[in-house]
């Protein structure tokens, strides 16, 4: 009943730094710093996503640097001594990549990141081919949504279908993200549902429904 959700496609940065399985060390660290990124997919062929490298990836190498780990240490951290001595990107990447698809959700995306406490997902078509980067950031783009647009999806997109006969006895206000309703209705029973799909609109930040039976 309300406007198409946004999804990972809508807000996902088209434009994506990528490396090779055989990228050297040294010019894995300095694409981080040049283009201020956290991480790099790893791409082979024709872009097919095949991991991902991060600063987290690097770091054991500057970790170790001045100290051999021992058995015990090497024993409990062999990934991390296992990258400390490599030299690509095949060997520093985490693999599997964790991707997202460019039809999913922000919210999808949002509960991935989370659960796998990652900043960034690349974004992949259904053969794994690099189509983006979603980052933390870009999914709160959809805050960024003006008082103004957000007041007319929920009057265009949830009070209008909701309450056909008596939309015209219902105001609402958007103030920094939080929309208050108010007025009188005919089908008081969908007051409940006004105020869940007024929360659904991507950009909202809190809804204030006052919404009263009318005659």
């Amino acid at each position: 009943m309300t406007s198409t959700p946004y999804t990972v496609a809508d807000v996902m940065t088209a434009k994506v730094i990528a490396v090779t399985p055989d990228t050297g060390f040294k010019d894995i660290a300095a694409a981080i710093e040049r283009w201020k990124v956290t991480a790099l997919p790893v791409i082979e062929g024709e872009g097919r996503v095949v991991g991902v490298v991060s600063e987290a990836d690097l770091l054991p190498k500057e970790e170790f640097h001045e100290h051999r780990p021992g058995m015990i240490e090497q024993m409990r951290r062999l990934g991390d001594t296992a990258k400390a001595g490599s030299t690509r990107a095949e060997n520093l990447m985490t693999t599997p990549a964790v991707t997202i698809r460019p039809d999913a959700s922000l919210p999808q995306a949002a509960r991935l990141m989370a659960e796998r406490h990652i900043k960034r997902l690349p974004v992949v078509d259904a053969d794994d081919t690099l189509k983006g980067i979603v980052s933390r950031a870009d999914l709160l783009k959809v805050f960024l949504r003006t008082d103004d647009e957000l007041t007319e999806d929920i009057r265009q997109n949830v009070v209008e279908r909701l309450f056909p006969l008596s939309h015209n006895g219902v105001t609402v206000t958007v103030t920094h993200g939080i929309a208050t309703l108010t007025g009188s209705v005919r089908d008081d029973h969908l007051i409940p549902m006004a105020d869940r799909l007024a929360r659904s609109v991507e950009g909202i930040v809190d809804v204030r429904c006052r919404l009263e039976a009318g005659t």
